[in-house]
């Protein structure tokens, strides 16, 4: 329990400062853009804006993850979290598709910029701020592995790309006056953005549609329990994560001429060694049954090449 109330004030701490933060980086680059004019500090200052409404979403999404289980919601409101990931993710990519055009008009017609001391001034230090931002980020999620902390931090990392890019468009212009530098710059960091919406669906798409476990954990797991005393065989391993917990379902085979009693203890010892794997994290249902039963099987079922490697 102690564990848990740590995790949750670790991410709490992580979403809150994720929230200020954005609310004072926006005001910069907005304010950045109007002095300069600047496409590239413009797409910093609609990520900044994107950066307020996503921090909003995973400062929700972790609280409504933290609830816990009730009458209409038995397995928790762990995918909250992945949720809100998911959500980020759309915000990031119609803000890069939007920018790609404004980017492309104004390589078609160019303007020149201005106070570009005060834009690179403003530039380098959202940089730092950001950069002391992602650290915190990266420090709570070694110890918490959220799912919604792991899409923030993978936004203001791009957050990082974009503001050099911004420094370097404005240098750039500063030194040469070359008017095009600045769309062009701002056009790569558009669709930065839309590749890095993409790698955030993708991750999110995994929790939501409840994807296995990675293979080198599922075979952990029945190494794990075939390990377990008074086990003879597993079979039909099911998996998925739901960001703050894994579930784990697998049938037992077991001695059918033993008491319900010792089978229970045999099926509790298996579950703790498998929870023990994850550290806590992990419900485990464990359905046992006579060994060599002959009964219709979802490794059958599914007959996929990776049933046959999670048996060897």
């Amino acid at each position: 329990m102690a564990k848990t109330d740590t995790s949750q004030r670790l991410r709490r701490l992580a979403s809150n400062t994720s929230f200020i933060m954005a609310l004072s980086l926006v005001g910069i680059k907005v304010v950045a853009w109007l002095l300069t004019g600047s496409m590239a500090l413009l797409a910093a200052a609609v990520d900044g804006i994107l950066d307020v409404c996503t921090s909003l979403v995973t400062f929700v999404g972790i609280r409504f993850a933290e609830r816990p289980e009730d009458h209409n919601h038995r397995f928790g409101h762990g995918k909250g979290e992945t949720l809100a990931a998911f959500m980020q993710a759309l915000l990031l990519a119609g803000a890069g598709c939007t920018l790609v055009f404004q980017s492309l008009r104004h390589l078609v017609h160019p303007k020149g910029l201005s106070n570009l001391d005060a834009g690179l001034l403003m530039t380098g230090g959202s940089l730092l701020a950001v950069g002391c931002l992602v650290t915190v980020q990266s420090w709570v999620i070694r110890r918490t592995r959220s799912a919604a902390i792991i899409a923030d931090r993978q936004h203001y990392v791009a957050d990082i790309v974009v503001n050099i890019g911004v420094l370097i468009s404005l240098g750039t212009s500063w030194l040469t006056h070359w008017n095009r530098v600045d769309p062009s710059i701002g056009l790569a960091l558009s669709l930065y953005m839309i590749w890095c919406a993409w790698a955030m669906v993708r991750d999110a798409l995994q929790a939501l549609l409840d994807e296995e476990l990675p293979m080198a954990d599922r075979v952990l797991i029945r190494k794990t329990v075939l390990a377990s005393p008074g086990v003879v065989e597993m079979h039909d391993l099911r998996t998925r994560n739901a960001s703050d917990r894994k579930f784990i379902e697998f049938h037992l085979e077991i001695d059918g001429d033993i008491s319900v009693r010792a089978g229970h203890d045999i099926c509790e010892q298996a579950a703790a060694a498998v929870r023990g794997l994850f550290e806590g994290t992990a419900e485990v249902l464990i359905h046992a049954e006579p060994a060599g039963i002959d009964d219709e099987r979802l490794d059958i079922r599914v007959a996929a090449p990776a049933a046959v490697q999670i048996e060897k």
